[in-house]
């Protein structure tokens, strides 16, 4: 397979990467189908209800992972021999830190009831078990020792077991008709199933967690290390998620229709992910040896993301009411101008995820945190004014000129302003334009 602007890449690695991500494909397909059989038989009420719920615990729980999961595989990596110590300081420290955020998660609710449409409505036992979800994906700490010993092929194994239980589960809801807090069971269940799944496989390999260990001075140091990463992560949430949260003051009804809208639209951010982390050590390789190679690749790099992204983006432009009513029927009337604005969003993302490799090599995480930042903060000032006025496609709009600002913040640091020229250059298809020019100027003229 040859992509444009993947020249000066290793394409054979790059290659072997993506063949190695068919499961990970196959499972963004089978939640995404799960979800729209799901989305059709709530209706956009009650899926509204269930994307909130889903939101708000999602944004707190951020604070749940404390950031921990590099510092997990750099800690085994420099002291292998105080594995046990390292992941049972890890899993206590998440542990204890989840168990209090299920109290603080539904008291923030509630305080805050006045989103709710009615008194006594069944949203505060759906966030009670949503909550307890990040409890579970305390036991992620697994993965993250199989990633230090490049061993993640057991983690695909249980994550695909886990896909497939998690979809039959949710179908199985929906054939016999089961009210709404099934489904939210069902998404704490996922988290469940994966943490019993890890454990099993680690165990399978012959280690055992009742040898870890608890170090109060290791878990003092980690927190340190890590504290700028929880804001980050928290950051990340909130610029993801706030949308949905605050769509709820207009009603579920309009929660429901723009999330059906933006699950369509988000579908496919795996893929950049699965891009840079595949041309990653080419960058990091090229920026110590040659870096008139580091910058040309970067640039090859946002030119591919951009040959990917824009042409998708023009196609949904275009097509959205008819995929949405091919999709949802007209069970989800309106989400389709939604789908149309939102699906920009993915451009700048893509941007967005390459240049946070970029910013990862030159060592500028202050600035990858400055970014997020930005980006939450001027989505969180658009939904206040925006979604008053125009519900879901204000919150469309909002979301689109975040991930705007969020992926050229780099533009107004000058450390990094060169580096944003280039994004802008690719954006524009400023070298496609130009080697179509020096074609045309080389042509023999009549």
């Amino acid at each position: 397979m040859k992509l444009p602007g993947l020249k000066g890449f290793d394409e054979e690695a790059f290659n072997k990467y993506f063949k190695n991500t068919g499961w990970l494909m196959f499972g963004k397909i089978l939640s995404m189908v799960t979800n729209l059989v799901i989305a059709r038989y709530l209706m956009a009420s009650s899926f509204g209800e269930l994307s909130f719920a889903d939101a708000f615990t999602l944004i707190i729980a951020a604070v749940g992972a404390l950031g921990l999961d590099t510092f997990i595989i750099r800690e085994i990596l420099n002291e292998p021999h105080k594995k046990d110590e390292i992941l049972g300081t890890a899993l206590l420290m998440r542990l204890g830190v989840n168990a209090l955020l299920i109290p603080l998660t539904v008291g923030i609710y509630l305080f805050f009831h006045n989103y709710a449409e009615k008194p006594g409505d069944p949203l505060t036992w759906i966030i009670l078990i949503l909550s307890f979800a990040s409890f579970f994906k305390s036991f992620n700490v697994i993965d993250s020792y199989f990633q230090s010993q490049v061993a993640s092929k057991y983690v695909v194994k249980v994550q695909n077991v886990c896909v497939i239980l998690s979809a039959g589960v949710k179908i199985l809801l929906v054939v016999f008709k089961m009210p709404l807090i099934y489904f939210a069971a069902s998404i704490t269940f996922d988290s469940l199933a994966l943490s019993a799944g890890l454990v099993y496989m680690y165990h399978h390999r012959g280690f055992s967690l009742f040898t870890w260990t608890f170090d109060f001075k290791r878990a003092r140091n980690l927190l340190k290390q890590s504290f700028p990463l929880i804001l980050s992560a928290v950051m990340v949430s909130i610029y993801m998620k706030i949308d949905q949260v605050m769509l709820k003051s207009v009603g579920s009804v309009e929660v429901g229709i723009y999330s059906a809208a933006a699950k369509l639209s988000e579908a496919w951010y795996f893929i950049p992910v699965a891009i840079v982390t595949s041309v990653f050590p080419a960058l990091i390789n090229a920026r110590k040896t040659d870096l008139d190679r580091y910058t040309k690749r970067l640039r090859n790099l946002y030119d591919l993301l951009v040959f990917i992204s824009v042409p998708v983006a023009v196609f949904i432009t275009f097509t959205a009411p008819f995929i949405i009513q091919l999709l949802y029927g007209g069970k989800y009337d309106g989400a389709g101008p939604m789908l149309a604005i939102h699906i920009w969003s993915g451009v700048f993302v893509f941007l967005g995820s390459a240049s946070s490799q970029y910013l990862l090599a030159e060592g500028y995480t202050m600035i990858s945190f400055q970014r997020t930042a930005m980006g939450a903060i001027v989505n969180i000032l658009l939904n206040f004014w925006l979604i008053p006025k125009y519900g879901g496609i204000g919150a469309s709009i909002a979301t689109l000129i975040a991930c705007v600002v969020s992926a050229f913040y780099l533009l107004f640091i000058s450390k990094t302003r060169q580096q944003g020229i280039v994004m802008l250059k690719s954006l524009f298809l400023f070298t496609v334009f130009q080697k179509v020019f020096k074609r045309q100027k080389n042509l023999p003229h009549a």
